[in-house]
């Protein structure tokens, strides 16, 4: 059974993106006295997809945004009236000091004796804060929670206390039902490589199509699903280098659903894409590059292989050991299911959330 959290939370992004809504409203129905998300809207060239909440309450935030790239900063107005109109029992906030706001949202908690956790992807890497900046803003924080176990280890080398810091995997799949039933090994078959995801270039869909020409003939049939800014140039260069690949356009929930159960192996070759582990709870081995910490947890000897981001050779190789044993790869999707269904799932994250909201007392 979930533990539960018995007050009423508030819980502050910048912005909600659309994979986050079911994690929570999950986390919402675990808040006795409710749950409202504070958040604003996205800068135009972010693509973000805005979502919507079907039990946590929404309150809508004005985001000021300041400079850009390694500068960027963002002001929410109206944080503090949030606040004051929900006044609610704990804050959850994201860990970034480049939220100005936030700093006087813990003053008002604490000044009410309240306590605010502070969730986020680690610390001490970032071109915007030092070290001792980056220690100050944890310093004001009653716990922490990481998305991945390098986050945690990055916290406490900023001298947060370990016990206080919590790890909540970074999921976007619950934990699955049942192991889905895949097409019967077959070792003269023709492998299916999947992709799903935003087509920008941070993704690397290019590297993919010319890694898949590499491949022994007859080359493992492609499939892509998804769209963004670069599906045009990513045509053009299919025409070129793979033909074969189908460009399948976006879909989403249970479209998705005959994509995974045709492929034998999911491949995210650039950054970013919570992709992955819906594919893992599909009983696919993947291939992803290595990224903020949370594929060291996902990924593993066993269900998969990490590479270096922008490493085309190391790519190569991956995929070509992959598709060269079929068997293996059968065996691997199996390991990917257990992972999901035992340890990285929406379930378990809420978990660790509640946990967290409940050592505060």
């Amino acid at each position: 059974m979930t533990p539960r959290f018995s007050g009423r939370l508030a819980l502050q992004q910048r912005v909600l993106p659309n994979y986050r809504t079911p994690f929570f409203d999950m986390l919402a129905q675990a808040c006795d006295g409710g749950m409202s998300l504070f958040a604003g809207q996205p800068r135009p060239v972010e693509g973000i997809t805005n979502g919507e909440l079907r039990i946590s309450k929404y309150a809508a935030a004005h985001n000021i945004h300041i400079l850009g790239g390694p500068l960027y900063l963002c002001y929410q107005q109206g944080l503090i009236d949030w606040l004051a109109g929900w006044d609610p029992d704990a804050l959850i906030v994201e860990a970034n000091p480049r939220y100005l706001a936030t700093p006087a949202a813990v003053r008002w908690m604490h000044a009410r004796g309240r306590k605010v956790i502070a969730w986020g992807l680690g610390g001490g890497n970032s071109l915007y804060a030092s070290q001792s900046r980056w220690q100050n803003f944890l310093r004001q924080f009653d716990a922490l929670i990481a998305y991945s176990q390098r986050g945690a280890k990055e916290y406490a080398a900023l001298d947060f206390p370990p016990q206080k810091i919590f790890v909540a995997y970074n999921a976007a799949a619950s934990r699955p039902a049942s192991m889905p039933r895949r097409h019967a090994t077959d070792s003269e078959k023709q492998l299916t490589v999947l992709f799903i995801g935003r087509l920008q270039s941070r993704k690397r869909v290019d590297s993919l199509l010319r890694a898949c020409a590499e491949i022994p003939q007859p080359g493992p049939r492609l499939v892509i699903v998804g769209d963004g800014p670069e599906r045009a140039n990513l045509e053009s260069l299919r025409r070129q280098v793979y033909p074969s690949a189908e460009f399948i356009g976006a879909k989403h929930g249970d479209e998705l659903k005959p994509y995974f159960a045709q492929a034998d192996l999911f491949v995210l070759p650039g950054t970013g894409g919570l992709a992955v582990q819906e594919a893992m709870a599909n009983g696919l081995p993947v291939i992803v590059a290595k990224g903020d910490g949370t594929q060291d947890d996902l990924v593993r000897a066993g269900n998969g292989w990490q590479i270096e981001p922008e490493n085309y050779a190391a790519l190569v190789e991956a995929m070509r050991a992959a598709l060269s044993d079929p068997m293996r790869l059968r065996k691997m999707g199996k390991e990917s299911y257990r992972i999901v269904s035992e340890e990285i799932n929406l379930e378990k994250m809420v978990e660790v959330f509640i946990q967290g909201l409940n050592s505060l007392k």
